[in-house]
Parts: structure tokens; sequence; C-alpha cells
């Protein structure tokens, strides 16, 4: 069984805190309006359509998985865009709540989902915290990648997870 790669949206696909005056290269610009989006204006999404590429390669070794708020809604609204089939998605319990020992709130869920499975997450907000939670309690292998919001993935990090999961 291949391990996971639990993917989020904002910050890993969506460098959301780059400079709102400057598209980042290589990236397109795209107006969504998901469920959760209550704003009049519509939300602004920079998206490279590379990474859906570079996604796909990775399916040699990892099976993907949704790992956002978007949940569900990833696949309507930014996989097409990036050309990735249907994906499965984490169905959070809670968003956005209470986490243990100062683990991000993703956290403790992204365990309950990997259920013992070696899994890499990306995501902008793993801090040493999350490190050192999923080292405690997940006896399979892991690897958190922290994405700056503000460069979105890039070649190295494509790279690390291709080299963490051929080591497997």
């Amino acid at each position: 069984m291949k391990p996971l790669l639990l993917i989020d949206v904002d910050g890993p696909l969506n460098p959301y805190a780059a400079q709102a005056t400057r598209r980042p290269a290589g990236y397109t610009t795209h107006r969504m309006r998901p469920s959760g989006w209550t704003e009049t204006k519509a939300l602004r999404v920079w998206l490279n359509p590379e990474h859906g590429v570079e996604l796909l390669a990775l399916t040699e070794w990892f099976d993907l998985v949704w790992a956002t708020t978007w949940k569900g809604e990833a696949n309507d609204w930014i996989g097409p865009h990036l050309g990735l089939p249907e994906l499965p998605y984490i169905d959070w319990p809670q968003m956005h709540g209470r986490a243990p020992r100062g683990t991000f709130w993703k956290t403790q869920y992204i365990l309950e989902y990997a259920a013992g499975r070696p899994f890499a997450w990306v995501d902008d907000d793993i801090t040493t915290f999350d490190h050192e939670w999923v080292d405690e309690k997940h006896l399979a292998a892991a690897l958190l990648l922290y994405v700056d919001p503000r460069i979105g993935l890039i070649r190295p990090d494509f790279d690390a997870l291709a080299d963490w999961a051929a080591a497997l």
C-alpha cells in the first residue's frame, strides 16, 4: 500500500500570502465562490498548472488526498485547474477548534485519517508541536512538510516528497 500524500490548498497550492499586487510567476488567477465563502467579492486564488503535473507524477509513490478546509469542494474548484482527477478528502469533524498540546487543529484528524499508514503532509501551518505530536502518536513513517504561504510548493518540495517516498 502506498503512503498518503495529504495536500492543503491555501499556502501550498494557492500562495495566498504573496504580495497581493504581484501574482507569482507561473500562476494564474481564478475567482471562486466556494460554499463557505461569504464575502461579496469572489475569493482570489492563484494556482500553478505545473503543480498538477508534479502531483500526478508523485502518484507513482503516493495516494493523493485533499487535506484542506475546502474539503470535497477542492475537487470542484481546485483540481480541474490543475488537471487532477477527483481525489478523496478529509472530512474534518470540526474545523478551527482546539487542538492538543499546541498542535494545529488539523493534526489530530490527520493522524485519525492516516490510521497508522505512512503519510506525507504539506501545509503552511505545521509547527514543531505538530512534529512532536506525530512522532509520539504515529508509529508509521511520516513527513510533515511546511510550505511558505508566500511562495507555495516549489521544486525542492516535490523532490523531497519523492525522495522520502522512494526511501520507504
